[in-house]
């Protein structure tokens, strides 16, 4: 049905996201990639092909070793970030610049998707000598 009058339409900031559940018996570090899992908690980002890439925990560690899932959240927010570079013939070089980069572990991206078996992270937006710079 088509609007037949003003709507105030709700807004997020683009760089903040809710808060999401984390997923029982795990802890996620401050300044690590997050990823929502198969559930829909929060995980720290590794190579499971399954999980989505959510953002990097910029507000605190969220440890939930000893709880339910669920019973806390984690704070993530998108942006562009710098993680460290793989290795070998899946480091990332200046000639991958705006292209998608994968997850090898929460503070690790690579240039390949390891033959399906690693979620995308982001796209690069700078490779130096400290590391490689994602946009979430």
């Amino acid at each position: 049905m088509s609007l037949t009058a003003d709507r105030n339409t709700p807004q997020r900031l683009d760089r903040m996201r809710n808060a999401d559940p984390v997923e029982a018996a795990t802890l996620i570090y401050l300044g690590s990639m997050v990823a929502i899992n198969a559930t829909g908690n929060a995980v720290p980002a590794s190579a499971t092909a399954a999980n989505i890439t959510r953002g990097v925990s910029t507000v605190a560690r969220a440890d939930n070793s000893a709880g339910a899932a669920g019973a806390i959240n984690v704070d993530t927010q998108r942006g562009v970030f710098q993680f460290a570079n793989s290795s070998g013939g899946d480091a990332l070089a200046r000639t991958n610049i705006g292209a998608n980069c994968y997850v090898v572990d929460e503070h690790t991206v690579a240039k390949t998707n390891n033959s399906g078996g690693r979620p995308v992270a982001g796209v690069v937006r700078d490779v130096d000598a400290n590391g490689v710079w994602v946009e979430f």
